[in-house]
């Protein structure tokens, strides 16, 4: 294992680098190498494999790309170097770091591969010659088959992120891939975490590697800010819009579970004028492409994402990530904030965490060995200093607007023809501009303030009370509070759901699903009564027609919930029995419910049946 030099005192130039490679670099504003590229690239220019082990935005990719770039032979049409990464958008980032990178190799071509996109025109490119291929190891796979990708002539395979192609499920597509290379390439492997499956990979594969790890003291990079808000007093969407109004913003990132809620909110956040777009897994991929390049180049400024962005995805200007939902494991947090604060540069990252999802914040502080600072909703009075203090800037910009004595004159004219104090003129004229919404917020919707000792107490309270709660009370649903019933029974509808106890269901599935899947505080989903074939739920009458619409197509206990207001539905005979209830205050802990998982199976014979099938 290499030990850690002294890499601070290494320039570009000491590293052996080709003179067109350096200068790229140089263009591009580098000097020092970071400590990873530092140990890497001697041994990669030398020929020799090489495990290297780091986190994401150590700046792996330069690692093996500038060095690779040395020994190209740029007029030469075979492929030379392989890259398999585990995502599109980070194969394109691959692909691109090269094509900069080698500015000043005349004849040097980089394509990427991978599924989503159609195959005309990635055979067109192979056809046409590239020195560098980047891709996904599916799609590689199928270019191998078919005869259209010739690796006759490889000298060096990299895996790029060999963990993540794991947890995907591609480690045996890599092994394939790997089996069909020429014995003589080198190997460069890359991994944040050395799992057992990779390290057998590294011992069957490579040859006399030099195995260089990065020590990592926090997987989050220190200079990114990372605040928490613990949601409650003001709607979600209410909590981003106040927050974006008052942050120093340039790129925004938000993250949401689901598909549906991309689409929801970007056009939530489009109608209160922000420049937003929607980026998912079923946006086409060449959408996609345009969306990122809209954001590189500031044609839009908030990016609504799940976690499909949360790898290979690298802006320079984004300087907020905010998780609108929380994310599902430590990981997938590590990956999101790390959208930000890349290459020394500061950034922001803000979390919304509703209070069943106290003990997830508090996994994720253990798993990047740092405190996350909570932070309190801007003030109605901040808001509306921001907003007039903006008004006032449209004004002194619009002074000296090239039409400004034609409206002057016409504003004189009306008010000598009417009679108009000029000030009363103004003033109709910033109503007609800012239409019927009051320009500034109502006091009297302040949140009361979250008290600042909640979650000392919270986490000082939850391990005594999980160790000494018995099993049998703890699976028993709780009583709700009278003052809590009396308050959900106003302004409550009731809605049926197509999925019963004959499905294996629970309320507080249902609760789970609402809450996760609508973005509605699990302390406003009201009285739950489980029927054989069918269930209904009391939730707020004044549902949005937009979540109505979202819950219609989440699903539970294997089954789409197919929500209805019992008003518009025929539903079954009352089922006799005393009412299923929950505990509001513990409702939506439980799995997520963005993928169905058929009700009933034995779990041996669900584990038999997930064996049969291979991973795509």
């Amino acid at each position: 294992m290499t030990t850690e030099a002294s890499d601070s005192q290494v320039l570009f130039s000491d590293l052996g680098l080709a003179e067109p490679v350096l200068r790229a670099v140089g263009e591009l504003g580098y000097e020092m190498p970071s400590p990873i590229q530092a140990r890497i690239i001697p041994h990669v220019l030398a020929g020799q494999d090489v495990l290297g082990q780091a986190q994401t935005g150590t700046g792996k990719t330069a690692a093996f790309a500038l060095p690779l770039l040395s020994r190209i032979t740029p007029d030469a049409r075979g492929v030379q170097a392989l890259v398999l990464a585990p995502t599109r958008e980070l194969a394109l980032q691959v692909a691109a770091a090269f094509q900069r990178y080698a500015a000043h190799l005349p004849g040097f071509r980089a394509l990427a591969v991978y599924g989503g996109q159609g195959y005309a025109e990635q055979l067109r490119g192979l056809r046409q010659g590239a020195q560098v291929v980047v891709g996904t190891p599916g799609r590689i796979m199928d270019h191998m088959r078919r005869g259209s990708l010739d690796l006759a002539h490889l000298r060096c395979l990299v895996l790029d992120e060999a963990d993540e192609m794991l947890r995907m499920g591609f480690i045996e597509d890599v092994e394939w891939i790997l089996e069909q290379t020429p014995a003589t390439r080198q190997i460069a492997l890359f991994s944040a975490t050395m799992p057992a499956p990779v390290k057998r990979i590294a011992q069957r594969h490579l040859k006399n590697a030099a195995e260089i790890a990065i020590a990592v003291r926090t997987t989050t990079a220190p200079t990114i800010r990372q605040r928490y808000w613990r949601v409650g007093g003001l709607p979600k969407f209410e909590a981003l819009s106040r927050i974006l109004e008052t942050e120093e913003t340039d790129g925004v990132i938000i993250f949401v579970r689901t598909k549906v809620e991309t689409e929801q909110l970007a056009d939530s956040l489009a109608a209160r004028g922000y420049a937003a777009a929607a980026l998912n897994g079923d946006i086409p991929q060449n959408l996609r492409e345009q969306t990122v390049t809209k954001l590189k180049t500031g044609r839009i400024d908030i990016l609504v994402a799940t976690d499909v962005a949360a790898r290979g995805l690298d802006v320079e200007r984004i300087s907020h990530v905010i998780n609108y939902d929380i994310p599902y494991d430590t990981e997938a947090y590590v990956h999101r904030i790390g959208r930000t604060g890349r290459a020394g540069r500061s950034g922001e990252a803000i979390l919304f965490v509703a209070p069943r999802e106290t003990r997830m914040l508090q996994a994720i502080e253990r798993a990047t060995g740092q405190r996350i600072e909570s932070m309190e909703l801007p003030s109605v009075a901040r808001i509306n200093e921001r907003r007039i203090a903006r008004f006032k800037s449209a004004i002194d910009a619009a002074l000296t607007h090239a039409q400004q004595p034609f409206y002057r004159q016409l504003i004189d004219a009306f008010c000598a023809e009417k009679a108009v104090d000029p000030l009363d003129a103004a003033a109709a004229l910033a109503a007609l501009l800012h239409g019927e919404a009051p320009m500034l917020l109502d006091g009297a919707r302040e949140p009361a303030p979250a008290s600042t000792a909640e979650r000392s107490r919270v986490q000082a309270r939850e391990p005594t009370r999980e160790a000494t709660r018995p099993a049998a009370r703890a699976e028993r649903p709780a009583k709700a509070r009278p003052e809590m019933r009396s308050a959900a029974a106003e302004n409550m509808e009731t809605f049926r759901v197509d999925v019963g106890r004959e499905h294996g269901v629970q309320p507080g599935n249902l609760v789970g699903a609402i809450a996760n899947e609508g973005g509605i505080d699990s302390r406003s989903i009201g009285r739950i009564k489980i029927h054989d074939s069918y269930s209904t739920v009391d939730l707020p009458a004044d549902l949005p027609p937009a979540v109505l619409a979202t819950l219609k197509k989440a699903w539970v206990a294997g089954r789409p919930l197919a929500i209805a207001r019992v008003s518009e539905k025929t539903t079954a005979p009352r089922a006799a029995g005393k009412p299923a209830r929950i505990t509001l205050a513990k409702a939506g802990e439980g799995r997520s419910f963005e993928k169905p998982r058929q009700a009933g199976k034995p779990r041996a014979a669900a584990k038999l049946a997930k064996s049969r099938v291979k991973p795509k």
